[in-house]
Order: C-alpha cells, then structure tokens, then sequence
C-alpha cells in the first residue's frame, strides 16, 4: 500500500491535486491511500500513528510554514519522499535543506504532477506498468496499457486490443482519451490508438502490424503531431 499526503490549506487546491494523482495511480495499478491535512501541525501530530511515503507539502501556510513543516518531518524521519507545492518559485531553494525531491508550481498542471509522481515512485522502487481498469463480463479486469493497441467503439461497448486478445466493456472512448497517458491518441470518432503500435501513417489510414485503421480528416492534424513527437522520444 501506497501512503501518499497533501498538505494544503486550501481545499480546492487539495481537491485538484487529488484527482490528478489517483487517476495517474490507478492507471499504474498502485494500490494507495491518500491522506489530507489543512496545517502543518496536523501532519507532524500524524508521524506520530502514521508512515507515509510521499508527501506533497505546500509552502506558504499559515503559522507552520512547508518549509518549516518539512524540518519537523525530517527531525522524525527520512523515509518520505517531501514534494513542495508553491506559487513561488523562489521558495524552492530552501528544498535542499529538508532533502525535498522536487516541486510544483501553481495554477498546476497535470503533466508535472505525474512526472514528478513517477519520479518518487521509481525512487521507492514502485514505479510499474501502467494499467486500465475495466468492468467486463461481471469481473474487473486490469487492462497492461503497454499490451494495448488500440480501442474501438461499437454502440454502447468500447473494445480493447491487446497483444494476446480483446477485451469489451461499457464506456465512451471520449471518456478514455481524458483518462489514458498521451501515447493513446484519438484517429477517429471510433478507434483511439496506442502510437507504441503504430508503424506508419499512409493516406486516411494508419498501419499497425498487419492491420489497417482509418484516419478521419479532422484528426489527421493532431495524429501527425503526435505520432511525430512520439518517434522524436
């Protein structure tokens, strides 16, 4: 079990982060819990019951300050993995004192949060393959995203390929493309790809092995990109 901490004293804030990180959690596969403290003086009373291993930490609190908070945590312990949260990024430079992993600036956004999430996840030795979860045929099922080569809808169903066979399941694959990491790309009003499976773009149609998907004109643009930026990594 995965023991992850906000600290912030503002709940929208808390509440924006929150949605991030467990999307991006059960997508690995993480199993976790995610405790949430308005003050600094509360999460330091928590050490005392509680082991947490990621924490992210606001800096501009009232009375207990993160930076001060963080010197309280570190004096109990040096397990957790410190993430600052701040609107300055001039406060970051007092991370090194208190071994802070990193940092993320608001308003937030969403890709730093997980690249940074990932970053303590693969220091914990707990970095892993990313999964979807779905409910098919009265079982939910865990959906290997790297096995995955594309979804495609029919009606009300959407059905996952993978590798070794294909999964269908209730859902909306404009619910998917919000969902799924950015290598999923939508190429059609019915057919959202994994571009690890892609081998190249020909015409109004994309070649993945030895089968052939349509590329609707309004998504052509956006699959070029894509699929550009994803050979350059």
């Amino acid at each position: 079990m995965l023991n992850l901490v906000i600290c912030d004293d503002e709940r929208t804030l808390r509440n924006d982060l929150r949605k991030v990180l467990e999307t991006e959690l059960e997508l690995c596969g993480q199993t976790f819990k995610i405790a949430e403290f308005d003050c600094g003086e509360s999460l330091v009373r928590a050490l005392n019951d509680s082991v947490f291993d990621i924490i992210f930490l606001d800096i501009e609190m009232k009375d207990l300050d993160g930076v001060a908070t963080a010197r309280e945590i570190r004096k109990r312990t040096s397990a957790p993995e410190i993430i600052f949260v701040t609107s300055y990024p001039d406060f970051v430079f007092q991370g090194y004192e208190v071994q802070a992993l990193n940092y993320i600036l608001k308003p937030y956004q969403k890709e730093k949060i997980i690249s940074v999430l990932h970053t303590a996840l693969e220091r914990l030795g707990r970095d892993s393959e990313k999964y979807y979860m779905v409910e098919s045929r009265g079982q939910t099922l865990r959906l290997p995203l790297s096995q995955t080569k594309y979804f495609f809808s029919d009606r009300r169903s959407v059905n996952a390929v993978t590798t070794e066979e294909t999964h269908t399941f209730y859902g909306k694959l404009s619910d998917l493309e919000t969902e799924l990491p950015e290598n999923f790309v939508r190429i059609h009003n019915r057919y959202l790809v994994n571009l690890k499976y892609v081998q190249s773009i020909q015409g109004n149609s994309v070649q993945m092995a030895e089968e052939e998907l349509p590329v609707s004109r309004s998504c052509k643009q956006d699959l070029a990109i894509a699929f550009a930026k994803y050979m350059l990594n």
